[in-house]
């Protein structure tokens, strides 16, 4: 029987080390050798929840809630403590700005370098370049080294080139909140278009309108625990009554 569901969270828990009194020169680490103190930080507890194939859901919550912590556990960019993540699809992800760039290469390079990494063949990125392009809306600074790009130029091409890779499943973080806004309506437009064509779509944004529009659910992530999961227009009303 085929699967329904394109990413299944089981029981997910995630802890960071923190070091306290962290010694920095080679004379501190020679003295203070063995004798660091360390802490965890829990940043999930206990997250369970399946996201069906064809769905587009919301991760929203404050800041330092965990909400970007899960959506790297989904990409397995880090691993949970404990606990199970499954996904069914090829996956692509826009989670930190310029992520897998190459400073020094051109954005035309990167392009090929970083589809690449999605598992495109050269053969076919040479039919999607020109796509890219035109979607980047960069002209002629694609022959540019990405050193020399604004924030909003690095924005402009990872997600042209992260929705041109014919994935099934895109992650995206709040990285659609860089840029002007002719192009993050132009961003907002390609996922509306992407969602009627069936792809599973899961992003995290603090712009609560957008993913009205946007997405059919909501997960509310509130000190690392799933608070409220539901209907969008809902679960963004019982968001706003504690945090608007």
């Amino acid at each position: 029987m085929k699967n329904k569901y394109a990413i299944m969270v089981e029981n997910v828990s995630k802890e960071f080390k923190l070091v306290y009194d962290k010694p920095y020169t080679l004379k501190e680490r020679l003295i203070f050798l063995n004798k660091s103190k360390y802490g965890k930080h829990q940043v999930l507890k206990n997250i369970s929840l399946n996201i069906r194939k064809g769905e587009t859901v919301a991760l929203i919550g404050v800041n330092g809630s965990g909400k970007s912590t899960l959506l790297k556990l989904m990409t397995k960019i880090i691993y949970p403590t404990s606990g199970n993540i499954k996904i069914d699809g090829k996956l692509t992800s826009l989670l930190e700005l310029g992520a897998g760039f190459h400073p020094d290469f051109t954005g035309r390079e990167n392009i090929y370098f970083n589809a690449s990494i999605f598992g495109l063949t050269a053969a076919e990125i040479d039919k999607r370049v020109g796509d890219i392009i035109q979607f980047s809306e960069l002209g002629d600074f694609i022959d540019n080294p990405v050193r020399t790009y604004s924030s909003g130029m690095y924005m402009r091409l990872a997600f042209s080139v992260a929705i041109n890779v014919d994935a099934e499943i895109l992650l995206i973080d709040e990285i659609l909140a860089v840029g002007d806004q002719h192009f993050q309506e132009k961003c907002f437009a390609k996922l509306q278009e992407l969602k009627e064509s069936g792809k599973t779509i899961v992003i995290v944004s603090h712009a609560l309108s957008s993913i009205k529009e946007l997405c059919d659910r909501a997960i509310w992530i509130y000190e690392g625990e799933i608070k409220v999961d539901g209907k969008t227009e809902k679960v963004v009303e019982e968001y706003l009554k504690v945090c608007g």
